[in-house]
């Protein structure tokens, strides 16, 4: 009775401590992952889907859904979220939203890259025509580099498209004739799969219906019912994503140079130095990300230059408003990117380097200004200062000067009261002069003569 009682308590520990094993061992499944894209595409974007993709796949998700609603964004960063997408384990829903919501350029590539893709109502879907910009202006470029990054984008277009079983030509034809589709045209031209008004209805317009894979093979999906997780970015995702404006890149290293330039001004204020390095490091990381003309960072740093001769030459501004065309020149150009979301501004270009340079350029003259003044303290600072005699100098004896009590000499006898001049300074004995005395001229020597 004894052993009976022993082995059903071990057994009873044997399936209690599997049982918390098996807790711990598989993490609670989400069957649907949403993931929101509401900005432009470039490497945050990328970095934040392909997280979300792993993630979903170690869960053992039924489903990825991204919701998009993109301008556009870098080629690179496209072609690594298509990748992901096309090689994920768990099928992937794009769903393009909210009503009025845009698939532009890179965005079409990711919806037509999906196992499944969907539009709401009242959205649009393509303009996906390869461009290239120099600041605000469209680049021309010649017409052999025009078609080889035609062709190329179509290509891929094309591959995306027909491992899905959708319509290639209507998907080539919004990259060789930047063509943009309504959610119904969109539907008729076969390009999407569903044009639905919510999740939830995507979901039960999908239930029983088969779908292509990118690999070839047929899947279906029973979503009708199930919980939706939302996946969140990293904290230092949101800080890049904030970070990949153009404006705010731009506006940071700006005043992180300024602030800098206050610190050397003046040593020891330490908090325009830290607020400097802060702003111009998360510049610098930025910028790193972002597709960035270097050649514009030489042209910021030109506007520097000039601002600091205009201090020293004073051209009555005329080399403060060359720094300020070069500091909205290299602003403008800083970001190479196909789509204005992503670029500096003109606006903003010119409200950062208009009061930077005007700003700029009255720090250095106030500077400068103070180095090149005499020394007004201390010993030195008496010279040109005038006095009293209080005793006769005869030719020594005492002077009054800035409210101190000096002995003095002077080249001629004067009398109490006289006003006199301090000419220098000789140890602690001041050698002075009457007040309107000419100051004596150094003596020269003189060729004898017989």
């Amino acid at each position: 009775m004894h052993s009976s009682a022993i082995m059903k308590n071990s057994n009873l520990r044997l399936i209690i401590g599997i049982a918390i094993l098996a807790l711990f061992s598989f993490p609670a499944r989400a069957e649907i992952l949403k993931v929101v894209v509401n900005d432009t595409i470039q490497p945050i974007s990328a970095e934040y889907i392909a997280r979300a993709i792993d993630e979903a796949r170690r869960r053992n998700d039924q489903a990825v859904l991204i919701e998009i609603n993109t301008p556009g964004g870098l080629l690179s960063s496209t072609s690594l979220i298509m990748e992901k997408i096309t090689a994920s384990s768990v099928p992937v829903i794009v769903y393009v939203t909210p009503t009025g919501g845009h698939a532009g350029s890179a965005g079409i590539f990711i919806l037509e890259s999906a196992d499944i893709a969907a539009m709401s109502p009242g959205t649009a879907a393509g303009a996906a025509h390869p461009v290239a910009f120099i600041g605000p202006v469209q680049l021309k470029q010649d017409d052999e580099m025009k078609r080889k990054v035609e062709n190329d984008t179509a290509a891929l277009m094309r591959s995306v498209t027909s491992k899905r079983g959708r319509n290639v030509e209507s998907a080539e034809s919004a990259v060789r004739e930047s063509k943009s589709f309504t959610e119904q045209e969109a539907l008729a031209g076969h390009l999407i799969d569903y044009v639905a008004s919510s999740p939830e209805d995507l979901f039960r317009q999908m239930q029983g219906k088969s779908f292509k894979r990118f690999n070839g093979e047929s899947a279906s999906l029973n979503l009708t019912g199930q919980p939706v997780v939302t996946f969140d970015m990293t904290l230092k995702e949101h800080i890049l994503d904030t970070l990949m404006e153009g404006d705010v890149a731009f506006l940071l290293l700006a005043i992180g140079a300024l602030a800098l330039y206050v610190e050397f001004n003046h040593p020891g204020a330490v908090i325009p130095g830290t607020v400097g390095v802060v702003f111009i490091l998360l510049a610098a990381f930025a910028l790193n990300v972002l597709p960035t003309r270097f050649a514009a960072l030489g042209l910021i740093l030109g506007a520097f230059v000039l601002f600091a001769a205009e201090a020293k030459f004073a051209t009555h501004g005329v080399l403060t408003f060359g720094g300020i065309a070069l500091l909205t020149l290299g602003g403008l150009l800083l970001i190479d990117s196909p789509i204005p979301e992503m670029r500096v501004h003109l606006l903003t270009a010119l409200a950062v380097s208009i009061p930077f340079g005007l700003i700029t350029a009255f720090l250095m003259t106030i500077a400068l200004k103070a180095r090149r003044n005499k020394v007004v303290t201390g010993a030195q600072g008496l010279v040109g200062e005038t006095g009293v005699v209080q005793t006769a100098l005869s030719p020594q004896g005492k002077v009054f000067v800035h409210g101190e009590l000096w002995d003095a000499v002077a080249s001629s006898a004067l009398p109490t009261g006289q006003m006199v001049v301090v000419r220098r300074i000789d140890g602690l004995t001041l050698q002075v002069d009457p007040l309107g005395a000419t100051p004596p001229t150094p003596l020269t020597s003189a060729p004898a003569t017989l």
